[in-house]
């Protein structure tokens, strides 16, 4: 039997989602994510492997248990590992492997229609009955013809190319990484640098990990780049984005909207300035999490985690 711990903070239900894709080989022990490091650290001294969502370990518990064969995240997301420690310890790590990427990029999409067709306040308008002139179509726009900018180009940002493409619109796209010629001309898409990308689009949608060079990217320089009737997505990682440069951004409509599924703090505090913004969409980091994702990230997690057990080099590692 192969030993695997799995410590998370999704209810049981969920959870049972991911596992009930375990083969009858693999032992696997759910815990909640909250337990302390002793008791962590007594979970994995005979443990295989370790599954973990969210993706936070310490140090302590870390350097107890460098029998790991692996060390599988059920998200995208690895900004909270120790990369450097596991790396020491030959501990490899992987993510979810794109497996979210679906869900991540048809929420991206829903936000920049939400924005553009002002969906809020036409329900609102509907509701109430005063079919008022936001309903006349002054205040809404299409996504045809427009020019969607995508900062990073991964499992993420390819399936939402695809997805505004469908709809008419061209698309640039900035990453550190180029893209092969083979997926730029499969998506008819075009590199710039982040400069250019932000003076062309009128929809800016991001895409990249959190890590140092990414953290900030966006801020009061870069949004003075956009368009006045430009907006804003974000479902990748709250701190890509200088919030308080966005706010000002915001009220000053130097830009024309932003449509946020992340934040720097989660949740944000009471009364947080932007949320009292009307030109701000807001969704409380839900893109990557439907019903349907439980199935596909199960399946990539017992996959990988017997292929790290068959001594084959896991895919989507991340160190």
């Amino acid at each position: 039997m192969i030993k695997t711990v799995f410590f998370t903070n999704l209810p049981t239900e969920q959870a049972a989602l991911i596992t009930c894709h375990a083969p009858a080989h693999f032992a696997v022990e759910t815990h909640p994510a909250a337990l302390s490091d002793e008791q962590k650290i007594a979970l994995l001294k005979e443990a295989d492997m370790l599954v973990l969502f969210p993706g936070l370990l310490s140090h302590a518990v870390l350097e107890t248990a460098p029998q790991l064969k692996l060390i599988q995240l059920v998200s995208a997301g690895y900004e909270h590992m120790d990369l450097d420690l596991c790396a020491r310890l030959h501990i490899p790590v992987a993510n979810n492997g794109g497996t979210n990427a679906i869900d991540v990029a048809e929420h991206t999409l829903a936000l920049a229609l939400g924005l553009y067709r002002r969906l809020i306040d036409l329900d609102r308008s509907a509701r109430s009955g005063t079919w008022d002139e936001v309903a006349l179509g002054l205040e809404t726009r299409t996504i045809h013809g427009k020019t969607v900018g995508l900062v990073g180009l991964g499992h993420i940002g390819r399936r939402v190319a695809r997805l505004f493409a469908a709809l008419g619109a061209k698309l640039l796209y900035s990453d550190a990484i180029a893209a092969s010629e083979e997926t730029e001309r499969e998506l008819n898409i075009v590199r710039c640098e982040l400069p250019d990308l932000l003076a062309q689009a009128d929809i800016v949608s991001l895409h990249v990990p959190l890590l140092p060079s990414t953290r900030g990217l966006i801020g009061a320089v870069e949004l003075a780049k956009m368009k006045g009737d430009a907006i804003l997505i974000n479902t990748c990682r709250g701190s890509v984005v200088d919030e308080d440069a966005l706010y000002q951004a915001l009220s000053a409509k130097s830009i024309a909207g932003a449509a946020l599924d992340v934040f720097a703090q989660e949740p944000t505090p009471p009364g947080y300035p932007l949320m009292q913004l009307p030109n701000l969409l807001a969704t409380p980091h839900a893109a990557g999490v439907t019903r349907d994702t439980w199935a596909r990230r199960g399946r990539f997690v017992f996959e990988n985690l017997q292929r790290a057990w068959d001594g084959e080099p896991p895919l989507a590692q991340v160190r």
